[in-house]
């Protein structure tokens, strides 16, 4: 008999929680189909179900006959009806919408809706209870406490009355979180406060000093995306000293922590001046060379650091590795804003080799078989897809890829997700998948396809250039746009570097002839040749340029714990903000020379 999704986690020992996702797992096909028909009988009076005429069925093959594939424009209107309207008729669910969720919008330009019930929350639980168990096999933590970088998100009230904010806020503000905790990680270094502190930068220096005054306790380190991770340790080398201030005088920053219900909790764990502690942190930080191993340097109990590295994350990864260390890195589960989707079952290996294990009963899973056309699909763009029809989880080929299609128990009913992700093996009969990209477009100009994989290939390949030459310098962060302003049109990419590059104007010539050639699409190569396509522009940023860009984003509504920076700044109205902000803090630009 299949077991029920979102069980609560009891007090399950991590071999009990192990031994169920073993049971799951084992007859994946068997599970899927409980769940589908889960999902089906609990919503068969959902009006958008009634409307296809499922007449009650929950077979899988009558559910893929009767129920279209989705995307999220499909589901919009309804969802509309429920966020802005307050109907709270079972338009899409018979199960009651507790909040809306909403995505980043740093990807698309544009925020989407979702619903949010009590059963997307256990789905959540019960994955992060998985991760953990496995992690915890791995790595032991007795005990002990985890750094999180980890914030709550703004909160509004949608035209129907309903609270909406991003997924993890939904989670971290669930009636059931606190107790649901202590099984799927360490207890947080900082207080409540802190991680509902209204205050970015307040919030990340008090997750810092917490962090300082409790680093004997710290067992783990961890933040949503390897973004925040490394923007939190580029922040600590800035006000490192300040912090050592705070613990000196036993009192937090007066002009860094302002909201007085974090300045209470906050000095509630300085206790009293602690001078002896300042030092040895102080002596520390003046011991690195270049903040390199910065994290066991001032957390030498720490066990690991996780967070998610996949997709855009992986740019990230070798900063992450310079403050991490000779700890572990540690790849956190594959989930969306739409719903969790698999756990991370072998977390000793490497980011680069990651791979995430799909758990059957917390959503009915498909997946459109991929191909291309004569292309590496690497760095496949959507446009040079073929399509198949769906296939079960169980029925994926290792080593091929698919996009995702979710079924849930929110009210998403064959939803396409966008994710492109290749089958890299089974974990008894579930697939475990690689995360490769968003199937959305990121760069074409004339008939030139190229992908946000296709980008990170080409920056990566430069990068390298830049490294080798003399001043050592590396590449901060990224973004692109296609510019059509004038004709031809050409790609445009802004690079924000390490340090000023004086006096590496040649270097720089070369990187960005390099990334030119690395863009091996045959659509964008040929229209280069026929100069369809203007050559590459290269342009050098000042230093923090990427910091305005986030904090452009944060003025907007984008929650930081679910910031990701877009690849490619696409025509929008929030890109209009973001283009002039890139344009202004442009200090040097180079042109391709590589088809001349």
């Amino acid at each position: 008999m299949a077991e029920k999704q979102g069980d609560e986690c009891g007090s399950f020992s991590a071999e009990e929680v192990i031994a169920k996702f073993e049971r799951l797992t084992r007859d994946a096909a068997a599970v899927q189909r409980e769940t589908l028909r889960r999902i089906l009988a609990d919503n068969a009076g959902a009006e958008y179900l009634r409307g296809l005429g499922l007449g009650g069925r929950t077979d899988p093959d009558s559910f893929r006959a009767c129920v279209p594939l989705a995307t999220h424009a499909d589901m919009e209107p309804y969802i509309a009806r429920i966020a802005d309207e307050g109907d709270t008729s079972h338009v899409l669910t018979a199960t009651p919408v507790t909040s809306i969720s909403l995505s980043s919008g740093t990807t698309q330009g544009k925020r989407k809706y979702l619903l949010f019930n009590d059963d997307l929350f256990k789905c959540a639980m019960q994955t992060g209870q998985t991760s953990f168990a496995f992690r915890n096999r791995a790595f032991p933590v007795e005990d002990g406490k985890s750094l999180q970088f980890i914030y709550a998100s703004r909160q509004f009230k949608t035209k129907g009355g309903l609270t909406a904010t991003t997924a993890t806020t939904n989670v971290y503000r669930h009636r059931d979180f606190k107790a649901h905790m202590r099984h799927t990680q360490s207890e947080c270094c900082s207080p409540s406060e802190v991680l509902f502190c209204p205050d970015f930068a307040e919030s990340l220096y008090c997750h810092l000093l917490c962090g300082l005054v409790l680093a004997d306790d710290v067992r783990t380190v961890s933040a949503t995306f390897a973004h925040s991770l490394v923007l939190a340790f580029r922040t600590f080398e800035r006000v490192w000293e300040e912090l050592c201030a705070d613990i000196r005088h036993g009192v937090p920053s007066p002009t860094r922590v302002t909201s007085p219900a974090v300045r209470r909790a906050v000095s509630a764990l300085l206790v009293a001046p602690n001078p002896a502690l300042a030092d040895e942190v102080a002596r520390r930080c003046r011991g690195l060379v270049n903040w390199r191993g910065v994290i066991p340097a001032l957390w030498p109990r720490a066990r690991y650091v996780s967070s998610i590295v996949t997709g855009s994350m992986e740019h990230y990864v070798k900063k992450l590795r310079h403050y991490a260390g000779a700890l572990p890195l540690v790849a956190l589960d594959y989930g969306a804003t739409e719903g969790m989707i698999a756990a991370n079952v072998e977390p000793r290996e490497p980011p680069e080799s990651a791979t995430f294990a799909v758990l059957p009963n917390i959503a009915y899973f498909e997946f459109i078989p991929l191909s291309l056309r004569g292309c590496d699909v690497a760095g496949a763009a959507d446009a040079r897809y073929t399509e198949a029809d769906p296939v079960g989880l169980t029925d994926v080929a290792v080593g091929e890829h698919y996009e995702v299609v979710m079924t849930t128990f929110a009210g998403l009913y064959r939803y396409r997700l966008g994710d492109v992700v290749k089958v890299a093996g089974l974990y008894n009969s579930t697939p475990k998948l690689k995360v490769v990209c968003r199937r959305n477009l990121v760069l074409s100009i004339n008939i030139d396809k190229n992908s946000e994989h296709d980008l990170q290939l080409a920056v990566d390949s430069a990068a390298k250039v830049l490294a080798a030459g003399a001043g050592r310098l590396e590449v901060v962060d990224y973004t692109s746009h296609a510019d059509v302003s004038r004709d031809p049109g050409h790609y445009v990419v802004f690079w924000e570097l390490s340090a000023e590059p004086d006096g590496d104007g040649h270097v720089l010539q070369s990187c960005c002839d390099e990334l030119d050639r690395a863009f091996t699409d045959p659509g964008y190569v040929g229209s280069r040749k026929a100069r369809a396509i203007g050559p590459l522009e290269l342009r050098v940023l000042r230093r923090g340029t990427f910091q305005k860009v986030l904090r452009h984003y944060l003025s907007l509504g984008s929650p930081v714990n679910q910031f990701k920076l877009p690849r490619c700044v696409a025509p929008s109205s929030s890109a209009a903000g973001v283009l002039e902000i890139l344009a202004a803090n442009a200090v040097e630009a180079f042109f391709s020379t590589a088809y001349d």
